[in-house]
C-alpha cells in the first residue's frame, strides 16, 4: 500500500517507492537504508549485501524480481553516485529525510496512525514469522545479535503451533 502511494507522488515517486520496498523486504533501519551503496547491490546474482548498525550481524539477502527491476531503473535514472538513494542535491538521503518521506506517504495513504520508517522493519519481522520462518533464520536475516529481539515477532504468530497436532 505504501509503495503504490509513493509511486504516484511527485517527481521522486519511484525513488520513494523503491526505498520503502527495500527497507521492508530487508528489514532495514533508516540509517542502514540511507547508507546503502551501489557496491552492496549485486545485480548479477540478485543479492544485497546488508551492513547492519547497532553491532548487528551483516548478511547477504536475495532480491526479488520487482526489487531488482526497481533498483535497475533507479540506477539508470540517477547520475553516478556511490549511494543508492540520493536527494535532489545528489547527496545521500538522510534518515530525517526518509522519515519525512514515509510520514507524508502514510498521510497520503490515510493511515489512521503516524507512520515511521521503523514500522517497515517490524513489518518485515512479523511477515517472516507469520510465514513460518525459523526463528534463528529470522534472527540472522534481521541482524539481531540477541534472539530476544527476534522472539517478539514469533510470539504472536499462529504458525508457531502449526505442527503441534497433526492427524
Amino acid at each position: 500500500m505504501l509503495t503504490e502511494t509513493a509511486r504516484g507522488r511527485g517527481r521522486h515517486g519511484h525513488r520513494d517507492a523503491t526505498m520503502i520496498l527495500v527497507a521492508y523486504r530487508h528489514g532495514l533501519r533508516a540509517s542502514e537504508l540511507c547508507t546503502l551503496r551501489w557496491d552492496q547491490v549485486d545485480f548479477g546474482h540478485g543479492l544485497l549485501h546488508v551492513r547492519r548498525v547497532k553491532n548487528g550481524t551483516p548478511s547477504v539477502h536475495p532480491m526479488g524480481g520487482t526489487e531488482i527491476r526497481a533498483l535497475r531503473r533507479l540506477r539508470r535514472e540517477q547520475p553516478e553516485s556511490r549511494h543508492v538513494f540520493v536527494t535532489e542535491l545528489l547527496g545521500p538521503m538522510t534518515t530525517a529525510g526518509f522519515r519525512k518521506v514515509v510520514a507524508r506517504i502514510g498521510e497520503s495513504a490515510e493511515f489512521p496512525f503516524p507512520v515511521h520508517p521503523h514500522i517497515l522493519r517490524h513489518a518485515c519481522g512479523y511477515k517472516l514469522a507469520n510465514d513460518g520462518q525459523d526463528t534463528r533464520a529470522v534472527q540472522h536475516y534481521m541482524g539481531h545479535k540477541n534472539i530476544q529481539h527476534t522472539v517478539r515477532y514469533t510470539e504472536l504468530s499462529p504458525e508457531r503451533f502449526k505442527s503441534f497436532w497433526e492427524d
